[in-house]
């Protein structure tokens, strides 16, 4: 019996368009797109904040590095991360939905206090959850089975009764690997009735 429901944070609760916010930036400059991208996400400092092992300083002076000739457009870019965030209006309806039903509602996310800070609007739905983990201040992320472990043990919760849903397959199989049942997000049209309907 499921008595608990884990979600992952981006593109789940929250949608996280980061293609879309550097076209909005930069029009269809595909190459100057992908050369920032390259800077910012192929030297693992987003990884590293979300693991809380990095500040969005720090990142932003690493990738810098990496393009120096983009410094201006990448600081550009970070400082205006929060426009990649939008939050959805369906999650607060679908959290109280599920805690109507008597279900423990948590979050598992990948997160940075970088990102938290980018726009905190988009997590408005957290006061109706009954926790969760954020990975920059636990130093672990997904897919580590320890992550896992670490919400199971901080909310006392018996992984096969629990279920968890995220839009990566990776994490879907660490979680399933960790004794957790889980169903990959694929959008809220596709995921709400298979989520709801094993509840």
């Amino acid at each position: 019996m499921i008595k608990n429901v884990i979600f992952d944070i981006g593109n789940v609760l929250m949608d996280f368009d980061w293609m879309g916010y550097m076209r909005s930036m930069y029009g269809e400059e595909a190459e100057l797109i992908q050369s920032i991208n390259k800077a910012i996400w192929s030297n693992g400092c987003w990884q590293a904040m979300d693991r809380g092992e990095m500040d969005g300083e720090t990142a932003t002076e690493v990738a810098m590095r990496n393009a120096p000739s983009l410094e201006k457009e990448i600081r550009k870019t970070l400082e205006n991360a929060g426009k990649a965030m939008h939050r959805h209006d369906y999650a607060i309806a679908w959290l109280k939905e599920i805690r109507k039903m008597g279900k423990g509602v948590f979050y598992l996310s990948n997160y940075s206090e970088f990102a938290m800070d980018a726009n905190r609007s988009v997590l408005d739905f957290l006061p109706y959850m009954d926790g969760g983990v954020f990975s920059c201040y636990v130093k672990m992320a997904k897919p580590d089975h320890a992550i896992y472990e670490c919400i199971c043990r901080r909310f006392n919760l018996i992984p096969e009764e629990c279920l968890f849903t995220d839009d990566m397959p990776v994490n879907i199989k660490a979680a399933e690997e960790c004794g957790l049942q889980a169903v990959l997000f694929e959008s809220y049209e596709k995921t709400y009735p298979k989520i709801m309907g094993m509840l």
